[in-house]
């Protein structure tokens, strides 16, 4: 039996788990937390990973990276990070992304260049905010990586003469590496980065190998957070998959790039060889967090609660952009609960109110998709917050399609396994392995989550002008 290992450094954790590369059955796993905070030193995550596969390893003859997108891993000649890095949810550079997006030319120009048009999360965003901000930091700038591209280079000894590697699904979310070309744009760089052109890793295939540890053990090319969500529940034609993290991801398969001029969908590259059009909040599962901890309740609480509601929750709507927002791109914005009177402002009501605007606002982003001639067969739902019945009869009512919620995985950990095995074999598509079962929950088809989502859009224009 062939052991692979996949890693999810994500925002609040590194998680391992270790596979039969034929079958996927996860065999072993672990976890360590990351430190709190939108900057974090990349030394904390090479520390997780290291405490992570302490003793997981053994057998394992490949091993691949899947990490959060976006951050901003800048390294000086010597390859020592010149500051924390900058995670995607750090807004502070939003003013830094309207700059860029009016100097290439406006939204249009940016869309045909590479796919998204830049906004907070961006990677090449927080290169201009850098510039602008930390020169003395900028001018030490030697190379720029992202979390994934950081821990990959660890893995094979992060050496300053070691060149970095990527791979095509996470250089997608920098701002400055085009899906539809397969190239990244220098000129951009410099335009971010004041002129500046510092080392950036080198771009490989899906399959491919990018080095080995000290001990031999393969390293595949790593991949983004998404792209390997992607990877490891096997998404086919129609699904298209609503993860419940930290933020909300909507996010599909595609045979060609995206282009949105709108700034809505990202034009990501996948895992495979395809294209990924994603859509991305920055508020989804904290809200239900933040929800029961107004009421002073558990989760499993705030479901009995909610239960206790009616659709629409007697008139009560939540906007949930407690971290401002991603999209709609609203990175000062603040939350808000509307349409109180004696009647709904209570628990339960505020409970279903709180589900019930996480979902609308991911609704938003399933329109973007389906704008852009996508049209979701099903809609897979994954994520912690997946877990909560409640929420998956609400999608489906809210969403108006098919919500299929898969047995709960590590599937960001898993793609990034099931990546491994790919390298590892030499196969020309990932390993066959079997599709965990899915529990379904029917639209209603009574129109009720048609006159929530009309109300929730109505507070929201009324709000904030849109």
């Amino acid at each position: 039996m062939m052991l692979v290992a996949g890693v999810d450094s994500s925002t609040q954790s590194c998680k391992v788990v270790v596979c039969d590369a034929d079958s996927g059955k996860i065999l072993r796993h672990s976890k360590v937390p990351h430190p709190d905070g939108t900057e974090v030193p990349a030394e904390a995550w090479w520390r997780a990973l290291r405490a992570a596969r302490d003793g997981l390893l053994d057998g394992v003859s490949a091993i691949s990276v899947a990490g959060q997108q976006h951050g901003l891993v800048a390294l000086d000649a010597a390859g020592v990070p010149v500051r924390k890095a900058l995670l995607w949810n750090d807004t502070r550079s939003a003013a830094a992304a309207r700059e860029l997006t009016e100097e290439f030319g406006g939204p249009q120009a940016w869309a045909d260049a590479v796919g998204s048009v830049p906004l907070a999360a961006h990677t090449v965003a927080k290169l201009r905010w850098l510039a602008d901000h930390e020169p003395q930091h900028a001018d030490r700038v030697a190379r720029v990586l992202l979390p994934h591209d950081y821990l990959t280079w660890r893995l094979r000894g992060g050496t300053p003469d070691l060149a970095p590697t990527t791979d095509r699904g996470d250089a997608s979310g920098t701002g400055y590496w085009s899906p539809a070309t397969g190239a990244y744009r220098e000129d951009i760089v410099a335009l971010a980065f004041r002129g500046r052109v510092p080392e950036l890793p080198r771009v490989l295939d899906p399959a491919a190998t990018a080095g080995h540890t000290g001990d031999g053990l393969l390293v595949a090319a790593g991949t983004g957070d998404n792209a390997a969500a992607a990877l490891g529940l096997g998404i086919g034609d129609g699904d298209v998959v609503v993860s419940l993290g930290t933020s909300g991801t909507v996010f599909t398969r595609a045979a060609r790039p995206s282009a949105d001029a709108a700034g809505a969908i990202n034009g990501f590259a996948d895992a495979t060889g395809a294209f990924l059009p994603l859509v991305c909040t920055l508020n989804a599962a904290r809200v239900l967090d933040r929800t029961a901890a107004l009421l002073g309740v558990g989760l499993r609480e705030l479901e009995t609660l909610g239960r206790q509601s009616v659709p629409g929750s007697e008139g009560l709507t939540l906007l949930p952009y407690l971290t401002g927002e991603r999209t709609p791109n609203l990175p000062d914005a603040a939350g808000s609960l509307h349409g109180l009177t004696v009647s709904n402002m209570s628990p339960e009501h505020v409970a279903r109110a709180g589900i019930e605007g996480m979902l609308c606002n991911l609704a938003d982003a399933l329109d973007r998709l389906r704008a852009d001639g996508i049209a979701p067969r099903r809609v897979l739902l994954i994520g912690g917050a997946a877990a909560n019945r409640l929420v998956a009869e609400i999608a489906a009512e809210i969403f108006e399609v098919t919500v299929a919620v898969p047995e709960p995985q590590e599937y960001v950990a898993l793609g990034a396994a099931r990546q491994a095995a790919w390298a590892l074999t030499g196969t020309t598509a990932p390993p066959d392995w079997a599709a965990p079962p899915a529990q379904e929950f029917s639209a209603p088809g009574e129109g009720r989550g048609r006159e929530i989502r009309a109300r929730y859009d109505g507070v929201r224009r009324l709000v904030h002008g849109l």
